[in-house]
């Protein structure tokens, strides 16, 4: 839990980052997840020499790779169609579909036992799924459900898939591990980079904004910390990392009442009604 705390923190400080970065800056998305990645990995380097660092010369090391870079891009790629129909508060509210995903996949996986205690999880992860409707309804605005459906879905899946890809090639309860989340990261965050940087012409980036380009990789300094702290959740439980998610929206609705953000009495009963739900979850 206290893991789960730290990096619902680190990841705060970077919406709010990503937050400036596109509506100050205006940076585009291509920008923005070279940026990410970039920076991300140059400051890992940091902390590779701590890490396990294990890694297997197999089909499933690379693997792992490629699928969590593809990962990371339909992540952002995805989300930048679908912030033009809903805001990004909503968004993560949709994410509160992955946590009975993950849940049901720390079952199949052992990670979780069968019994009275789960029964009492799903219908926990039932109630936050309820509080994260509401807050998802509580923005008042018609959304074009139907031209955001495929990204939509596409983007809670790249969610998911990147807890099931740490889960598969690094699984502590089974003891199989290809290569170390941290690691499969770097290399993919690399990859991303190399990428995205004939796109952004880097040099000329930094060159023209200089003072944003350089804010916006600092932050990413907390960004580390939470990724590295994500992969180690995510390595005992799916559903623990699928609940980082729904925490980080409860910590931004909090933020917004003491900025006295206008806020509706929906969206109050949805975050209470959310917290009610992860804290119970957590308890069972």
């Amino acid at each position: 839990m206290l893991l789960m705390l730290l990096v619902v923190a680190c990841y705060t400080i970077c919406s709010l980052s990503d937050k400036y970065a596109v509506a100050k800056l205006k940076f585009d998305g291509n920008t923005l997840t070279f940026l990410m990645a970039a920076a991300t990995a140059l400051l890992m380097c940091a902390y590779l020499p701590f890490d396990s660092r294990i890694f297997v010369m197999s089909w499933q090391s690379f693997a792992a790779i490629l699928l969590m870079a593809a990962s990371k891009l339909l992540e952002f790629k995805l989300a930048a169609v679908i912030l033009t129909e809903m805001s990004a508060f909503e968004l993560k509210a949709w994410l509160g579909i992955t946590v009975f995903l993950s849940y049901a996949t720390d079952l199949v996986s052992g990670v979780s036992e069968l019994g009275l205690s789960s029964v009492w999880k799903f219908c926990f992860i039932a109630l936050s799924a309820v509080g994260l409707f509401m807050i998802a309804r509580s923005g008042g605005k018609k959304i074009n459900y139907v031209k955001i459906a495929l990204p939509l879905v596409g983007y809670l899946l790249a969610k998911f898939g990147y807890g099931l890809i740490i889960s598969f090639f690094c699984n502590e309860k089974t003891g199989v591990c290809y290569i170390s989340p941290t690691l499969s990261l770097f290399f993919a965050l690399v990859l991303l980079a190399v990428l995205l940087a004939p796109k952004v012409h880097p040099i000329k980036l930094f060159k023209e904004k200089t003072s944003g380009a350089m804010f916006v990789s600092l932050t990413k300094i907390p960004n580390v910390v939470g990724l590295v702290c994500e992969n180690i959740v995510a390595t005992e439980s799916m559903a623990n990392y699928a609940f980082i998610q729904p925490m980080i929206l409860v910590v931004l609705f909090f933020i917004g009442l003491i900025r006295r953000e206008e806020c509706t009495k929906l969206n109050i009963a949805g975050s209470v009604i959310c917290i009610a739900g992860i804290i119970g979850f957590q308890l069972f």
